[in-house]
């Protein structure tokens, strides 16, 4: 793996564990050589991992839309950064510069992206691994709304298993290597 997209809240949340779950997932992509591709913000999640990442000696390249840059949320210390002009370019961009999709918790705008890539999964879009990390079980009730679509008809189960299940970075990257392997 060169390089992997990660999704995560441009807050900090209010539980630490999410810090230290974006920190040590920055710390092991640095350790792996693997390039961050993220939205390009410096704050809350997002910045805690692009930060681990160059503190570690490692590579960051953020995709960020020139709206959201001149309202001064563009991290300045990038190894590379790609402005687009609407948040629909950063995604198509941030996915194809990567090899896999990691969501740690966040918001909308997390599950935005997250739901976009798993349609264009879906879709024969993108072909690349997709998975989360289940952080204290902040997804647990976004997975049993999609256990329900799969029950009430709405979701194949194929469809359903293109989202990876991790509790920790290390089954994520484990789980993403193994995709690839696999293919």
């Amino acid at each position: 793996m060169q390089s992997i997209v990660v999704y995560c809240g441009s807050s900090p949340g209010v539980k630490p564990i999410y810090k230290e779950v974006a920190v040590e997932l920055g710390q092991k992509l640095a350790a792996r050589r693997i390039r961050l591709i993220y939205g390009g913000g410096g704050f809350g999640l997002m910045g805690n991992v692009a930060d681990t990442v160059l503190l570690n000696g490692g590579e960051v390249t953020g995709v960020i839309p020139n709206f959201l840059a001149q309202l001064e949320v563009a991290h300045q210390t990038l190894t590379e950064i790609h402005f687009v002009e609407t948040m629909h370019e950063r995604k198509y961009k941030m996915v194809h510069l990567a090899k896999g999709v990691i969501a740690l918790p966040g918001g909308y705008g997390t599950f935005d992206e997250l739901f976009e890539i798993l349609a264009w999964r879906q879709l024969k879009l993108y072909d690349g691994p997709i998975a989360i990390i289940n952080v204290d079980g902040y997804y647990d009730l976004m997975l049993q709304q999609l256990d329900r679509c799969v029950a009430d008809g709405f979701l194949k189960p194929e469809n359903r298993a293109l989202l990876i299940v991790t509790n920790t970075v290390d089954e994520c990257l484990m789980a993403i290597e193994n995709f690839w392997e696999s293919v």
